[in-house]
């Protein structure tokens, strides 16, 4: 898949409620998100025109794009094939606003002098609310009938997920779903492996004795485990070591006991985990820069053929490359391969969950009442996220890589496709920056589909590994979606304290001097927690949970 569940930035609350309250009394309310346009259909083929004279994909549109994170930068729209097409075909100029590195300082600004985007791209955080509540956002419920995707592929249950306290929906989720995705798991290094003599690597303890012969093998030309950055590949192994123990439990800094979260710290199944982790830490069987190595520093290892083992939120995407890389420099080189997620001896292998998935997928895109037409961007963002629009910023324009579709609307490749390889990945790297609504199951569906259908050696080897394990051992995190309290709050101060105490016992763990020193380390993390509040962080949470599955549970 596209960008994925990309470091969270959360915006200053005091800065951003200083600038709302600058801003709220001189909103433009004229438009009271009323405005009309024309019906767009399934495949945004219709275009019929209202009272207002709008009729999208013959009116031109143009409205100013905003990316609230400090990585992003949108590329020049309607310069490469996919969004030129739409910018001639359906008359959409989107312009776009950066962030200049800064996110935070950057929409605080727009706020408190007026100068808000037309769309903000952003994390569905307590930001959203603030927001609305400022009179800055909107809705879009006068529109989901007129405008059928949305409410089409991302459904009742999850559209009601999406709904503010006022009861009205304003945020178009990206990469929604309804079926299982995700990427987190464990890549191994085909030529290490086979040259040990390919052991059996199902269990914590196969795991164990296969990274000390890497290292007495290999010395320090091989790491032998590589758990990415920020100690992912380190947290995911939570997974493993009880039935139904998904690693986002660790994530929300809570474990469900019956009905209602209880703390991580004292959690007997965590405290194993981190034993484990330490042992392997200790013994150097991790690289001992875990928690402080780059992307970059991840990305030269793997790519240069010097890691055994890579675990990760996300790994695929660069054991991909890596893949590629390592077979083009030596055509005997088997590559690299994915493992079922390792458990513990005792533990069902089908009930180890080292990823998550949510129906809501990642971020959100809100239209701002700065728009003139906002009915008119939601327009497209409908047919955008519809199937005419995902095939066209996924694969482009018909035409070019694709000639017509099949019975389930995906597209069907031309030669060109097979004999342009790296034009068709150029392309799609490029356009990976405008997936702002992504459709996972249309596009994941079809994706494994036409792979299916290749010869092995031509198949896509995040999509053979996707299709094999990855996707079949995610999480349905959704009952545990917008748990996190405003950060101004008394719950949220409590949680930001949690997190630091949290992000500084990781790093004890893994330092401790013996297994029982481990134990201590969490010992004094729970105490500092609970005198920071945590039960009262517990409970909000607890609470968020249970409306979540009543929210779900409502026709």
């Amino acid at each position: 898949m596209g960008m994925m569940k990309k470091a969270t930035l959360l915006l200053a609350a005091l800065t951003l409620t200083a600038s709302l309250a600058l801003a709220g009394c001189s909103r433009n309310t004229d438009n009271g998100g009323t405005g009309n346009n024309g019906q767009s259909g399934k495949e945004g083929n219709a275009a019929t025109e209202t009272d207002s004279g709008f009729a999208f994909g013959e009116t031109p549109i143009e409205f100013s794009f905003y990316g609230h994170y400090d990585w992003y930068t949108m590329n020049s729209w309607g310069e490469d094939a996919a969004t030129g097409w739409i910018k001639e075909n359906k008359k959409v100029n989107v312009t776009s606003i950066q962030s200049g590195g800064n996110a935070q300082q950057k929409l605080s600004t727009m706020i408190a002098s007026k100068t808000l985007p037309d769309v903000i791209w952003l994390d569905r955080t307590s930001d959203v609310e603030r927001l609305r509540e400022a009179g800055m956002l909107v809705p879009f419920d006068d529109w989901l009938d007129k405008y059928p995707n949305m409410k089409e592929w991302v459904g009742e249950s999850t559209i009601n997920l999406l709904r503010s306290p006022d009861g009205k929906i304003y945020q178009f989720p990206n990469w929604y779903t309804t079926q299982p995705n995700g990427n987190s798991g464990y890549v191994v290094n085909k030529r290490i492996y086979e040259e040990l003599g390919s052991p059996k690597l199902e269990t914590f303890d196969d795991l164990y004795e296969y990274l000390k012969r890497v290292k007495d093998t290999y010395d320090s030309s091989v790491v032998p485990y590589d758990p990415g950055i920020d100690g992912q590949g380190i947290e995911l192994m939570v997974s493993g070591f009880a039935n139904d123990f998904p690693t986002t439990y660790v994530s929300m800094r809570g474990v469900p006991e019956g009905d209602k979260l209880t703390s991580l710290f004292a959690n007997p199944v965590y405290r194993e985990t981190m034993q484990y982790a330490n042992k392997l830490f200790s013994e150097k069987l991790i690289t001992q820069d875990a928690l402080t190595q780059t992307e970059d520093q991840v990305k030269e290892r793997i790519y240069s053929d010097r890691v055994a083992v890579y675990a990760a939120a996300s790994p695929t995407e660069t054991a991909s490359r890596a893949h590629s890389m390592v077979k083009e420099a030596d055509p005997n080189h088997p590559g690299f391969m994915m493992v079922w997620p390792l458990h513990n001896d005792g533990v069902d292998k089908n009930k180890v969950w080292p990823g998550d998935w949510g129906q809501l997928g990642w971020n959100v895109s809100v239209i701002t009442t700065n728009h003139e037409n906002p009915e008119g961007i939601f327009a497209f963002l409908d047919w955008y996220t519809g199937e005419e629009g995902q095939r066209t910023i996924f694969w482009g324009p018909e035409g070019l890589y694709w000639e017509g579709t099949n019975e389930d609307g995906g597209p069907i490749f031309n030669d060109k496709y097979f004999a342009e390889a790296d034009k068709v990945s150029e392309l799609m790297n490029t356009t990976n920056n405008f997936q702002w609504n992504g459709n996972t199951v249309f596009i994941d569906t079809r994706k494994s589909a036409i792979e299916m259908q290749l010869p092995e050696e031509q198949r896509n080897w995040e999509t053979r590994w996707q299709s094999e394990i990855t996707w079949k051992t995610q999480f349905n995190s959704t009952p545990f979606i917008n748990m996190a309290p405003p950060s101004d709050s008394d719950e949220g101060i409590i949680q930001q304290k949690i997190n630091d105490i949290y992000l500084e016992t990781f790093s004890k763990v893994l330092y401790a001097k013996s297994a029982d020193e481990v134990i201590s380390v969490l010992d004094k993390a729970e105490a500092d927690a609970q005198n920071a509040g945590y039960e009262k962080l517990l409970a909000f949470q607890t609470k968020a949970w249970h409306e979540n599955l009543q929210r779900m549970s409502a026709e």
